[in-house]
């Protein structure tokens, strides 16, 4: 494994990021079973001395604790990093539709304009610093349309505040809805080996349209990361503790993929993560692949990935193993 880390533009915005992101969904703590913002915060700098500009947070992850921690570990490191957050996930009002509840505090689907204007400014404080890189709708809201949602977004890019459009969790109608406004940059979606839906009905609009696509969940949830032992035990708010996805066949079925593609990775001085992460980006239309890590070596084991170059054959002989070893996962 050599080279530098392989950076691309986030659709026609003119801003560049790196094509391996760190994801901070698990540094809020919420659903992960707690969070130590030290060790977060020296993930953070080892991604971004490593080269992995893309850092990718939310307010949802923690009621602004994500937030909070990714501002306090940029700070004097602003220039280094492309920050990307979302809105959409409200509980300062109740408009909308109840999505769930954290923390006590209910959080509801809402995209209006007033509450866009609203989180931006909330999550410029949380985070420091006078600009977002990438704003992206986190979940979509019936109640409001796609139109009010992007032209308040627009206003938003040309006061200077944010410099790219995206959204998140769509179907193909709100995808092509987005589209039709001319100004958006990126979609954010779950997609990996076994999580490939959007092969079918979001890349293909994405690709016609130059939109770049964020994966989200790349080594499913830490599933195919050839690290989860079968009898690993998932405790607290842990969203892996009751879901079928990481029953013992299916981690059987995991460890097998991991030793089928155990040559590839080797060939390249890989871990299996760093193999799967390479695979995404080798996908037609996945543009960046977002790689959760709470600690240091979590973060510099996924920034690797960012360096590595799968060949034609390389990614062959993984789909291979895809196709024998992770076909027909439940869950």
């Amino acid at each position: 494994m050599s080279g530098e880390q392989l950076t691309r533009e986030i659709g026609r915005s003119g801003v560049r990021a790196s094509a391996v992101g760190l994801g901070t969904w698990a540094i809020g703590g919420w659903m992960w079973g707690g969070t130590d913002e030290a060790e977060s915060i020296a993930a953070i700098h080892a991604s971004l001395d490593a080269g992995v500009t893309l850092i990718d947070t939310a307010p949802a992850y923690g009621l602004g604790r994500s937030e909070e921690i990714v501002g306090k570990a940029i700070a004097g490191r602003r220039d280094k990093a492309v920050i990307a957050t979302k809105c959409g996930l409200v509980w300062h009002m109740q408009e909308g539709s109840h999505f769930f509840d954290q923390d006590g505090k209910p959080v509801h689907r809402y995209l209006g304009r007033d509450s866009i204007i609203h989180e931006v400014e909330q999550s410029l404080r949380r985070l420091g610093t006078d600009h977002i890189d990438l704003y992206i709708t986190h979940w979509q809201d019936a109640t409001t349309p796609i139109e009010e949602t992007v032209a308040a977004m627009e206003d938003l890019k040309r006061a200077g505040k944010i410099r790219a459009i995206g959204a998140s969790n769509v179907n193909r109608s709100e995808l092509e809805q987005y589209i039709n406004t001319g100004s958006l940059d990126a979609i954010q979606e779950r997609y990996s080996m076994i999580d490939r839906q959007i092969e079918a009905d979001l890349l293909p609009l994405t690709i016609a349209n130059r939109v770049s696509t964020l994966s989200y969940s790349s080594l499913a949830l830490g599933l195919l990361s050839g690290t989860i032992r079968s009898d690993r035990v998932f405790s607290g708010d842990d969203q892996r503790k009751d879901n079928p996805r990481f029953s013992v066949a299916n981690r059987q079925k995991a460890k097998e993929f991991a030793e089928a593609i155990r040559p590839v990775a080797e060939r390249h001085g890989a871990s299996i993560a760093q193999t799967v992460i390479a695979w995404t980006l080798g996908q037609p239309g996945v543009t960046f692949a977002l790689c959760g890590a709470r600690n240091p070596s979590q973060a510099l084991d996924n920034a690797r990935a960012g360096t590595l170059r799968l060949a034609d054959e390389d990614l062959a002989a993984i789909e291979t193993a895809v196709s024998a070893k992770l076909a027909h996962m439940d869950g």
